[in-house]
């Protein structure tokens, strides 16, 4: 019974949203061709430097949840979190596989001595960095005997770009192969999943294009991410962490 509530609270929560959105569009639809120049503009600066997001933090963002790994390049990519993985990628010998490195560094390992791995503070470090490219903004709460830090959304206009890009990749512009499917993209639906917040992108659809989606999501979770990463140009890497979460 209490599933079945939550699944009907969810169909409405979806169909109010898209309405919502529905009813937007036909107000803007007078104003589309006038606008069309200005979006791509808008577009563009959406990609500049300054809001350009990881992966880790686009993954937040939509939450507002065996090979070996030998680090070929010790130059700095210029992300603390991403960094620091590499220095423990590159310092450690003999090198440890994939699914090793993602229990380390989250902390899921029952070896003491491997504790000093775990990347700590990951979610604050990455609000953090969302709040430097202007994404969120700081608050103080007060929850009757101590005050909590939070980070409110204060661009909504990147989240809805970022959600926008994971919905047009599963509908507009699915590929039925992931071969062809953008690398980035990929990924960004892989880790959303495995952090139970890919459906939030696609909760303001309408019923059969949420439906849709949704198959085609599962579509891409029921690959095998060993067959995957042998044909031609796959990224073996990314397949390996696919598997890693997928076991």
């Amino acid at each position: 019974m209490t599933s079945l509530t939550q699944r009907s609270s969810g169909l409405v929560q979806r169909r109010t949203e898209a309405s919502r959105n529905a009813a937007a569009d036909k107000e803007r639809g007078s104003d589309d061709e006038d606008n069309e120049p200005r979006q791509e503009e808008e577009d563009e600066k959406g990609d500049s430097k300054e809001t350009r997001l990881t992966l880790m933090e686009e993954v937040l963002l939509l939450g507002l949840k065996d090979r070996e790994v030998i680090c070929k390049s010790a130059a700095p990519t210029g992300d603390m979190l991403l960094d620091e993985a590499l220095k423990h990628v590159k310092e450690t010998q003999p090198p440890e596989t994939v699914q090793s490195w993602i229990e380390l560094l989250s902390g899921e390992t029952w070896n003491p001595l491997k504790l000093h791995y775990q990347l700590r503070n990951v979610r604050e470090r990455l609000a953090k960095n969302l709040v430097e490219k202007g994404v969120l903004t700081t608050e103080k709460q007060n929850f009757l005997l101590f005050d909590m830090t939070t980070h409110p959304l204060t661009n909504d206009t990147i989240k809805q770009r970022l959600v926008k890009k994971v919905q047009e990749s599963v509908l507009d512009k699915w590929v039925n192969d992931p071969g062809r499917f953008d690398k980035r993209v990929l990924a960004l639906i892989f880790l959303a999943h495995s952090s139970d917040v890919l459906e939030n992108a696609f909760a303001p659809l309408l019923d059969e294009q949420y439906d849709l989606a949704m198959k085609r999501v599962r579509l891409l979770l029921d690959l095998e991410p060993e067959a995957e990463s042998t044909k031609a140009n796959a990224n073996e890497l990314l397949w390996a962490v696919v598997a890693a979460f997928t076991k």
